[in-house]
């Protein structure tokens, strides 16, 4: 592939980019985008953080990504929004069409002749069915480590030292947290099959996996796009086949230098208010076909 090129994906599945967070690593983001086309985007719930959102906080490298994704609906790449539990006031939206963009709860895609079911994931989490406070302090707090993480990585980084992941550790050493998981992967996974579904495709627990499952029922494969915060990772199904992209493995993006876009800066306050008026506009229904449907 040339230096210039673009990879070819067929579909491309984004999750927990938590943009509007001081956790995000949107430039790490754009430059991933700029060596992709692909042909169906799926943005598989929290790509905005409206929870933490803050007018105070919106970099230009946030812009320049929602940006990116737009050039993209206006070229006629397939985006398809799953709200997730950060950015769940888009849900009342499901159904609304704006090009190419659709925002439906959950899609199905036919792939190669297998069905792929698309959905974010919050909905198994019991938190936030009957304590979305306490959730939300939750992701206070992570947001706080992220921070405090940032600070250790720039001075271990200064002593010739490998960067760490404070949250990983914390989630890798509770057992309950790896319970859930694993939970979390065996629920979806025993839904997909039971609905005849070859794959399972979530987000919202931050872990990328590419795992397969079977019971008595039959067999499907469960995968996770894992996030734009501590993975730096994404999905993409090319070929035939889906593999996990991971950021650091890719020399390619790393060296891609950023311009500076002022043309791409915009107050976030103003931003926020020109999709709210576009959302006033009356939604199309979102058709059911082979291609792609909300269920």
């Amino acid at each position: 592939m040339g230096k210039g090129r673009k990879r070819k994906v067929d579909v491309l599945v984004l999750s927990d980019v938590h943009l509007g967070t001081y956790g995000c690593h949107a430039k790490e983001l754009l430059r991933y985008l700029k060596t992709v086309k692909p042909k169906t985007v799926i943005l598989n719930g929290d790509i905005v953080d409206v929870w933490q959102f803050s007018k105070r906080y919106w970099p230009k490298s946030h812009m320049q990504v929602v940006r990116h994704l737009t050039t993209w609906m206006v070229k006629g790449v397939k985006i398809y929004y799953i709200p997730g539990n950060h950015d769940e006031m888009l849900r009342k939206f499901a159904g609304f069409r704006l090009g190419s963009l659709r925002i439906v709860n959950k899609v199905v895609l036919s792939l190669d002749g297998e069905k792929a079911w698309f959905f974010h994931g919050d909905v198994f989490d019991v938190t936030m069915q009957y304590s979305k406070w306490l959730a939300r302090l939750g992701a206070i707090g992570y947001d706080t480590l992220i921070l405090i993480n940032r600070f250790i990585n720039f001075i271990l980084l200064k002593l010739g030292r490998d960067r760490i992941s404070l949250s990983k550790r914390v989630k890798n050493s509770v057992k309950k947290a790896v319970s859930f998981i694993n939970r979390f992967e065996e629920t979806a996974a025993g839904i997909a099959i039971s609905k005849g579904y070859s794959y399972v495709v979530c987000g919202h627990i931050h872990q990328p996996c590419i795992r397969p499952f079977s019971n008595a029922e039959g067999e499907t494969t469960y995968l996770n796009s894992g996030d734009w915060i501590e993975n730096l990772s994404a999905l993409e199904y090319s070929n035939g086949g889906w593999s996990i992209y991971r950021y650091q493995d890719d020399a390619r993006a790393q060296g891609i230098e950023l311009k500076e876009d002022n043309k791409a800066y915009r107050k976030a306050s103003e931003l926020f208010a020109e999709l709210w008026q576009e959302f006033q506009v009356k939604p199309k229904p979102v058709g059911t076909s082979t291609l792609g449907h909300d269920e």
